[in-house]
Formats: structure tokens, sequence, C-alpha cells
């Protein structure tokens, strides 16, 4: 088959300032080349990356200021009311720091808010102060037979900590939140609103008039507002399509998302388009009940407003989160592991199939991964296609009659995805995601249900959540594509450690298919 080089192809015509049209024959210097598509691609990721560390920079003060008055706080605590023995001393603070951080970052007590108040905490701090002081004097007596030797009466010595612990951590809060508001009147941060609706309109109105916010509106984005007075001080800049322009323009670092603003694609387009540009992404509804409901994985220690409005603060992507590192430490340490302690029985089935089948024991496919990228996925061959058009079109081969025993025996046990192992270890794969597909059935699929290509938002799996419930073989891709996003939407470690329990449990009662 000819291929035809994208350089050698008719370029349309183009005026030209001189005279009338010329074709692709004009030379570079009058009409200069558009940049390729890896070279859009690499400024994207420049100017994603410059954007993302500029909000770590600038999004990292409020929580690290937070966390070092809680470090301060039980140090200054048991300094005052401790027995003057340093190394106890020590030891206590060493065990109410860590776990004091922790049930902190878990009730979400350094996250940035809107409306910050330490008033609105001490309910939280509170709770958790007793706790990780209760565990510290718990240890204690284990290994020092006694109490700290601070008050004789061992409840008074655990109210007087707390009390303590809980007035430094709130004057010291309260000191932090003074400076965040005084900030953020001094220098707001542009702000785009999407949506310029009745509630759009009126978060505007509140953000001009109440600079503590720290948020200055400087366009709403909205393809076709259905009303807007003449002397709004806020322009419609456009839809979601001008982002891309309108962010790095205007320095934006937060959007605001609000309820009735945009149909669900759009809303989609605006999510991504701002977490690429590293803004931060709020979301205000339209329905006074959101402070009854939960989101996400967890409901926060205290609620947001924006003058009035309940307001959530839309977490980062999956592959944005901390947690993220983590997953992919553990994919690569349990692919070597279990490449190690799965060595029989992949010579055994090495040896099997080249048995049965003669040579060609590892089957090579192209499938679709991460953002898109094509990678060759590695199978112990079950089947032997009669030609490369087959192997990359045909839907499914459990039931084909040339598949012989082994192979029956391979797919039914799940035996020959074991191979995808080394893929999990070159980063290919994960042992958790998506399925990957092939480069023919994602462009139907695509076609077919427009969410499709969102599910390669995230490395594909070895296993996944649309599998562990049923969806494997002939059955629906909308189904499978509804699962699959909403795993990436709800990813946590805990569910990814789920689904593989799950898949062990499952894999011997699998059809093969």
């Amino acid at each position: 088959m000819t291929t035809i080089d994208n350089n050698e192809m008719p370029r349309p015509a183009v005026p030209t300032p001189n005279g009338p049209t010329t074709t692709g024959s004009m030379s570079t210097a009058q009409l200069p080349s558009p940049p390729s598509a890896v070279e859009r691609a690499a400024a994207a990721t420049a100017r994603s990356a410059a954007a993302a560390r500029r909000r770590r920079r600038a999004g990292t003060g409020i929580p690290a200021a937070l966390l070092a008055v809680d470090a301060l706080a039980p140090v200054l605590a048991l300094a005052l009311l401790g027995s003057g023995e340093p190394a106890r001393l020590l030891g206590a603070a060493c065990v109410i720091l860590p776990v004091l951080v922790l049930l902190n970052s878990y009730g979400g007590l350094y996250r940035l808010r809107l409306a910050p108040s330490v008033l609105d905490e001490i309910p939280s701090l509170s709770a958790r102060t007793a706790v990780a002081v209760s565990l510290a004097l718990t240890l204690d007596r284990g290994v020092h037979g006694r109490w700290l030797s601070v008050v004789p009466v061992d409840l008074r010595l655990l109210v007087a900590l707390v009390l303590c612990h809980l007035g430094l951590d709130v004057l010291g809060r309260g000191a932090v939140y003074s400076l965040v508001r005084r900030r953020r009147r001094r220098r707001p941060r542009p702000t785009l609103v999407a949506g310029a609706g009745h509630i759009g309109q009126r978060i505007a109105a509140a953000l001009l008039d109440h600079p503590e916010y720290g948020l200055r509106p400087v366009g709403f984005v909205d393809p076709e507002p259905l009303f807007l007075p003449a002397d709004s001080a806020v322009p419609v800049l456009g839809g979601p399509a001008v982002l891309d322009l309108e962010i790095p323009a205007h320095g934006v670092r937060d959007v605001i998302l609000t309820s009735g603003g945009a149909d669900d694609a759009e809303v989609a387009q605006i999510l991504r388009t701002s977490a690429d540009h590293g803004c931060d992404v709020w979301f205000v509804p339209g329905f006074p009940e959101f402070g009854a409901f939960e989101y996400g994985n967890r409901r926060t220690a205290v609620g947001d407003h924006l003058w009035g409005f309940p307001c959530l603060r839309l977490g980062p992507t999956a592959m944005r989160r901390p947690a993220w590192a983590v997953k992919r430490a553990v994919d690569a340490g349990l692919a070597g592991l279990g490449l190690l302690l799965v060595s029989p029985i992949l010579v055994a089935c090495a040896i099997a199939v080249r048995v049965d089948g003669g040579p060609g024991v590892i089957f090579r496919q192209e499938r679709i991964g991460l953002d898109g990228q094509v990678f060759t996925v590695l199978k112990f061959r079950s089947l032997r296609p009669a030609d490369e058009q087959e192997s990359a079109t045909r839907w499914n081969i459990s039931q084909d009659q040339r598949m012989s025993a082994i192979g029956r025996f391979l797919r039914r046990t799940s035996l020959d995805e074991l191979p995808q192992l080394w893929n999990v270890l070159r980063g290919e794969m994960s042992l958790v995601g998506p399925r990957p597909e092939r480069p023919y059935f994602v462009t139907r699929f695509a076609q077919a249900y427009p969410q499709y290509r969102d599910r390669h938002r995230v490395p594909v799996g070895i296993t996944g959540f649309a599998q562990v419930n049923g969806l494997r073989g002939d059955t629906s891709i909308e189904d499978r594509t509804r699962f699959d996003n909403y795993y990436i939407e709800s990813w946590s470690l805990w569910q990814d450690v789920k689904i593989l329990l799950r898949t062990i449990s499952s894999v011997l009662q699998s059809d093969g298919s």
C-alpha cells in the first residue's frame, strides 16, 4: 500500500499580503509552517507543567503553615505540662504528632478553603487531639508502667493536655487564617466563572463585593448565555474552547463551576482543561441540600461556602494525587515479585503452548493505553490468527473451534494474561485499570460512545472495575465505559485492593471469554 507523507500532501491556497492567493509552494519566509502535533503537544505539556509548579508553590503555603502550627502545639503543650524528662516528652511528641497529622489530613483540615474559620474546626480538632493524646499516654504507661508524672490523676492529665494543646492550636490556626484573609484582600487571584446563568452572576457579584475570598472574576465561560445585564462588570469570554487561551492570558488560577451553566460534555471539557493548566476548580451547586450529601470517598470535617452558597473544591484528577505515585510503586514491586514467584508457571505454560502449537509462544498485539498511546501487549498464545487482519478486527474467539484444549485452559484460568506483568513492570500497564483494547475497536467504540476515550485518562490494567462486575467478553460496551470512568473518578488505593481481591476470587469462575 502506498503511503503519503504529510509533507507531500497538497496544501490549500492561502492569501498573501501582496497579491492573489498562492499554493503550498510559498516560501517559508512568507508563511511560517504551523507547529507539528508533536510540537503542540510538547508546548502544552510544558505549559501544564509550569502551571502546576506555580499552583504547587502558591497552594502549599497554607497547608504548610497549618502543619507547622499542629507540629508546634503538642511540643509546647508537653513542655508546659511535662515532668521535665526530655526523653519521655520527645517520645510522647513523636506519637502525638504523626497521629494528629494523619487524622487532620484525613478530615480535610489542611485543605484550601474559601472561608477558613478556626471556630468551625474546634470540634474536629478537639476529637482528634483527644485521640492522639490518649494514644500517647497509653503507650507511655505500657512502656514505663505509669503515666507521665505530671498530675496524680490520669483523667486530669488527659484533660489538661488536650485543653492546652487545643488552645495553642486554635491560637496558631487563627493567626494563620488572619494572615490569609489579609493577603487575599491585597492580591485576589484571577478567576473564571463557568456559567453566566443566575447562580453564576450572583457568584461573580459576591466575589467583587467581598475580596476577602481572594478571588477576582475576570470572565464568564458560557457558549450561549441566556441573560447577561448590559452593565455587567464581568464579560462573557466564550465557551470551553477559549480556556486554553484565556487561562494563560489572564493568569487564571481558579475556575468556579456553577450549576446549570453547561451540559455534561462542556463540564467535562472545562474540568479537564482547567486541571491541565493547574487551576483549582470549585463547584457551586444549584440545590440547597448540597451540604447533606457526601462527595468523593469521605466527608470533609468542615464545610465551605462562598457568601452563603455551599461550595466544594474538586479534588485533583487521579494521576495528580500523591497516592498515584504509591500505586505505581506497588505496581512495579508486585509485578517484579510476581514474575519471580510465577516463573515456574510461566515456563510450564510456555512449554505447553510450544508443544501444542509450535513456535510463537508469546502473542503480541497492539493496544491503546494511556492518553491514546499504542503499545504492544503480551499474552500466551491461545489461538494462532489467520492473519493480521483477523488479529486486529475479530472481536471474540472464545467459541472458535480452532482453539485447542491448552488454549481453552489458559483462557479459562486467565493464565494467558500472566505475561502482562512485564507490561506492568515497564509502565505500559497497571495491575488495576480499564482493560486495553485494539485501535480498530477503540475507534468504533469512541464513535458510538463519546465517553469511551475518557477511559484512557489513566494507564490500562490487567484487571479492572468493569471486569470484577462481570463485564467481560460479549457484554455491553456502554456499561464497561460507565464502570471504567466511575473507577477513574472515584479512584483510591483501597479501591485497587478491593478489585484485586475480587479478581482473585472470581478468576476461577471465569468462562474464558
